[in-house]
């Protein structure tokens, strides 16, 4: 499969299962644990600042069609423009193995897609081939990348 083949497959999300970018819908709580706990990016990650993290990006939740459950969590910020950074990726671990993390990663896609932004960026450690699954690529020029980072004493 080609990057532009990529970039055009929309894999179905599994029976059962809703994508929501509904900010009511988001279990909040839940969220904050996932990432917490168990998000090497986000581990010790306070409440606080998750709950100020949610409240100014585009969120999108998958749900499970019967119990209305929260299994997966994307957020990305984004000026609705140029420019987006998808970050926050997390599928429940009972979850995991269905393709709910392609299907959430596609469906950002196609929900960014038509407001005509330039790039949008993420970093992994270790899920590469879920988003290239979706058209993702290394930077092809990370020379011309830079970053500013705040010494923020080990809170994510």
């Amino acid at each position: 499969m080609t990057a532009t083949d990529a970039k055009n497959l929309t894999p179905p999300l599994a029976e059962g299962y809703e994508i929501s970018t509904d900010p009511a819908r988001v279990d909040a709580e839940r969220v904050h644990r996932w990432l917490s706990t168990d998000a090497y990016w986000a581990v010790g990650r306070e409440r606080e600042k998750q709950d100020r993290a949610i409240a100014g990006s585009l969120n999108f939740g998958v749900y499970d069609t019967t119990s209305g459950e929260q299994v997966a969590y994307a957020r990305v910020v984004t000026d609705f423009a140029t420019f987006a950074w998808l970050c926050d990726v997390y599928v429940d671990r009972a979850a995991r193995g269905r393709g709910i993390g392609t299907a959430l990663v596609a469906a950002v896609r196609d929900h960014l897609r038509p407001l005509g932004l330039r790039r949008v960026l993420l970093a992994t450690q270790d899920a590469h081939e879920v988003y290239r699954q979706v058209g993702f690529e290394a930077l092809q020029k990370p020379d011309r990348w830079m970053a500013l980072i705040f010494d923020t004493s080990g809170t994510a």
